[in-house]
């Protein structure tokens, strides 16, 4: 499980790399700005015009630039959808940095469709008390509630369930066992 997610977001940051090193911007001597529309030397509102006909305005050549980032973007939020499992580390609620992008992603997906519903799956490792692993897995899933409405996600899209140690990913008792265990899951309702 570990390795496939790991794989995942291996080959999204091989993506998005050749995405960053495919997109240039050209700058104007004396502009700020690193976004310069396409115009000719003379100011004009052609590009590779050739004898006046058949050019590429500015407007075009800014819509499709940005339709494609668009689309970049949107094709790397789906990558990043994908990734429905957050980890834990031990007796905490924390969320770690590397989920925070996927989070991102499922946030901005529940933003743009407000019927889309979610249910947070709680899981603590077996050490602990049964109700502490319950409260446990509670919080883990509340503290991903919280992340998701805070980026745009609404409340009432999101529900809560903690299975505490039940239902265990891996039914090891180490700490390799015990690290698959302590998660999250989101499942799309």
């Amino acid at each position: 499980m570990i390795d496939s997610v790991k794989q995942k977001a291996v080959v999204l940051i091989l993506s998005m790399a050749v995405m960053a090193g495919c997109s240039s911007t050209a700058t104007q001597p004396g502009q700020g700005s690193s976004e310069v529309a396409p115009t000719d030397q003379n100011g004009g509102a052609q590009v590779y015009s050739g004898n006046g006909a058949g050019g590429v305005s500015s407007s075009t050549s800014t819509e499709g630039q940005s339709a494609q980032q668009q689309q970049t973007k949107q094709q790397q939020e789906a990558a990043l959808r994908q990734v429905r499992t957050f980890y834990f580390d031990f007796d905490t609620a924390e969320i770690k940095p590397e989920a925070r992008d996927a989070l991102m992603a499922h946030a901005a997906y529940l933003a743009a469709n407000p019927s889309a519903k979610v249910q947070l799956q709680g899981y603590t490792d077996e050490r602990g008390s049964k109700e502490y692993n319950l409260a446990l897995g509670e919080r883990r899933g509340n503290a991903v509630k919280q992340f998701l409405v805070l980026n745009g996600a609404s409340a009432d899209q999101i529900s809560v369930i903690s299975y505490g140690e039940e239902n265990p990913a891996d039914p090891g008792h180490n700490e390799a066992a015990w690290a698959k265990n302590r998660r999250v899951v989101l499942i799309y309702k």
